[in-house]
C-alpha cells in the first residue's frame, strides 16, 4: 500500500520530535553535500607563488625552496578567512613571496591578515616573516619555535604560546596545537574548524611521499604524534601537508604507516 503524500506532515503533528529530527537530518545532509561538492582550483599563479582554493574560505599558498638534496621543493602554507579578517599558517619561503601573498589578499580578498603562525622553526615556515612584521601583522609560534628560530639566526616570531593557541578570526576562530614531536621537536598543527581544514605542515606527508628531510626529526615519536592528531581532529575533511598535494584524512593514516617503527 502506498503511504499518503502527507504522511510526514501527519507524523510531525503527532510527534514534533520526529519532525525536528527529520528537518535536522535534511539540513545536515545538505550541509555535507555542500562541503563535499567544493572543487579545489588555482586562483593565482606566478613563477614564485601558487594559490589554490581548497574550501570556500581556505587557500593553500605554495612557494619554492631550492635545496641541495631534493632540488626545487614546493612549500605549502595555509590562508583562512572569516568576514574581514584572515590568518596565515606558515609564510612563503622568503620576504618577496610573502609580500606577493599579502598583495593578493589585499586585491582579491579585501580583508586584513591579523596573524601569521609558523608551524616550526625551519625557513620554509618563517622565511618570509619579516614581510609580515613590516606590515604590522602579529606573529605567534610555539615557544620552542621562538627559541629555535633565534638560535638558528632565522626571523623570530613575536609571541610564544605553550601548547595551544585559540585565535579569534571574524565570526569564528582558528586553533593551533602541539601534539608531540615528529618532523621537528617544536612542530604544531593548525585547524580551521568552520570548514574542517587541517594544516599539518611538515609533520604530515602527502600520499606516496618519502620521509624527506630528517635532520631535526624524532623518528621514534612521529607516528604516535600523528595518531594524536587523528584522535584530536577526526572530523578533518581537508588535510594540507607541508609539501605536495593536499587531500583527505588519508594523509594522516599514510604518515602514521610511513614512520611506524
Amino acid at each position: 500500500m502506498q503511504a499518503p503524500a502527507n504522511s510526514f506532515a501527519a507524523l510531525g503533528r503527532f510527534c514534533p520530535a520526529f519532525a525536528a529530527v527529520l528537518l535536522l537530518s535534511v539540513f545536515l545532509s545538505g550541509y555535507r553535500s555542500t562541503q563535499t561538492a567544493f572543487k579545489a582550483r588555482a586562483v593565482y599563479q606566478s613563477p614564485t607563488l601558487l594559490i589554490t582554493q581548497v574550501a570556500p574560505h581556505a587557500w593553500v599558498h605554495t612557494s619554492y625552496k631550492q635545496t641541495n638534496d631534493f632540488g626545487k621543493v614546493p612549500c605549502n602554507g595555509l590562508l583562512v578567512s572569516s568576514g574581514q579578517e584572515a590568518v596565515v599558517f606558515d609564510t612563503p619561503t622568503d620576504d618577496g613571496g610573502a609580500a606577493e601573498l599579502l598583495r593578493w589578499v589585499d586585491s582579491s580578498l579585501h580583508c586584513q591578515v591579523k596573524a601569521v603562525i609558523p608551524t616550526h622553526f625551519h625557513d620554509d615556515c618563517l622565511g618570509g616573516l619579516q614581510a609580515f612584521h613590516q606590515r604590522g601583522i602579529a606573529s605567534y609560534a610555539h615557544q620552542p619555535t621562538v627559541a629555535l628560530a633565534a638560535a638558528s639566526g632565522l626571523p623570530v616570531p613575536q609571541q610564544g604560546f605553550a601548547d595551544s593557541l585559540i585565535l579569534p578570526m571574524g565570526s569564528t576562530q582558528v586553533e593551533v596545537r602541539f601534539l608531540g614531536e615528529g618532523h621537528t621537536r617544536d612542530n604544531v598543527v593548525g585547524y580551521f574548524a568552520a570548514e574542517q581544514v587541517l594544516f599539518g605542515g611538515c609533520l604530515i606527508k602527502e600520499l606516496n611521499a618519502s620521509k624527506g628531510y630528517l635532520g631535526d626529526a624524532n623518528l621514534a615519536a612521529w607516528s604516535g604524534t600523528v595518531e594524536r592528531v587523528q584522535r584530536t581532529y577526526p572530523q578533518a575533511r581537508v588535510v594540507v601537508p607541508g609539501h605536495g598535494a593536499h587531500g583527505s584524512s588519508a594523509l594522516l593514516a599514510y604518515t602514521v604507516r610511513l614512520f611506524q617503527q
